[in-house]
């Protein structure tokens, strides 16, 4: 056995899974896109069984809020950048393999560039305007995508865009959900999610990468798996063998202007700006900075009067429903005066008055 492989001794004794498989993976480059509950224990794994060169994509900072589900990081770790975090633990644990830090926010103008150099993306978001993009994008470069989501107690994973025996694409993303209204499908600060099942689901992806490179097993492609953690069942379902979208291009990132919470206190001591909290009814009693009250479920109803107004900061616990807040404005008014919370009111309650 070559002695560089020694640390793989386990996984190369096994049917069907020899030293040619560990070249296979040694030689393979994947993209993981969200250093969160998903990226980490997906990354961990694959950087674990030897991936040759593994590119983690994410401008986000590790909160404290995610650490029960973020596995890769500690409370020293808090407020740095999770890409350079994680990267650096990884590279610790195995030596042997390239780690590739991505500190950007994924969008149209910069995804091709990014996906362009590796064999196969690990969709490890939180977002659907991302999902949506990174899936259009690997459609148009050609690369199959492993996709995982978790919400609660439930997970699902599945294989995009694979090349089948016919010449043909497995489907996508789009075959199962050609559009999701954002608005409308509670994030897990909304409702929650048990940590062990990031865990699980992480690596159910990782396994599906592994399968992928080294061609054993059976990938999840054309089907996904649901799997729920409170019954400990799983099922599949069958999507279809051949895609039936067709994308010929990438839906155009839309900007999400920001404000900081020291500079939002200073335009609120002067009256200057109008202040819309978009979380749930239940967040704004146990908590809120003042302001009117309209969920994001209810703000379309709302966008032309907003649009209208003098400049608008949505806020949210964390940011991510604030930004939507913003997408949803700037989509009918392209022009309208709306800013995002940055932070949220993690960030608020964080800076002093």
């Amino acid at each position: 056995m070559n002695p560089e492989f020694l640390r793989y001794s386990c996984q190369m004794a096994l049917p069907g899974f020899n030293e040619q498989a560990q070249h296979l993976l040694q030689n393979a480059s994947v993209l993981v896109v969200g250093a969160g509950g998903l990226g980490c224990p997906a990354a961990q794994y694959l950087a674990a069984a030897g991936v040759g060169t593994l590119g983690i994509a994410d401008f986000d900072t590790v909160s404290e809020s995610n650490l029960h589900r973020q596995v890769l990081y500690t409370p020293a770790d808090k407020d740095k950048k999770k890409v350079l975090v994680a990267c650096e633990r990884l590279q610790k644990q195995n030596p042997g393999i390239k780690l590739v830090p991505h500190d950007v926010k994924i969008a149209s103008q910069n995804v091709m560039d990014i996906i362009h150099g590796y064999d196969i993306i690990v969709d490890g978001t939180d977002n659907f305007e991302t999902r949506y993009l990174l899936n259009d994008a690997a459609i148009l470069a050609h690369k199959p995508v492993v996709y995982g989501a978790i919400y609660q107690y439930e997970g699902h994973v599945a294989v995009w865009n694979v090349l089948n025996q016919n010449d043909e694409r497995t489907p996508n993303y789009r075959d199962l959900f050609p559009s999701v209204d954002a608005s409308q499908i509670p994030n897990c600060t909304e409702g929650g999610v048990i940590p062990t099942l990031a865990g699980i689901i992480g690596c159910m992806q990782a396994n599906e990468v592994i399968k992928f490179i080294t061609k054993t097993g059976e990938i999840l492609a054309g089907k996904v798996l649901v799997f729920d953690a409170q019954s400990m069942q799983s099922r599949i379902i069958k999507i279809g063998d051949v895609t039936q979208t067709h994308i010929i291009k990438l839906v155009e990132t839309v900007n999400t202007p920001t404000i900081s919470a020291e500079d939002l206190k200073k335009e609120l001591a002067q009256n200057s700006i109008q202040l819309i909290d978009v979380r749930t009814e239940e967040e704004r009693e146990a908590f809120n900075i003042g302001g009117e009250h309209i969920p994001i479920a209810d703000l379309l109803a709302h966008a032309e009067t907003i649009a209208k107004n003098k400049k608008t900061v949505f806020y949210c616990a964390t940011g991510k429903r604030s930004a939507e807040a913003v997408k949803i404005i700037k989509r009918r008014f392209h022009n309208a005066n709306v800013f995002s919370l940055e932070g949220g009111l993690r960030e608020w309650t964080e800076v002093r008055d």
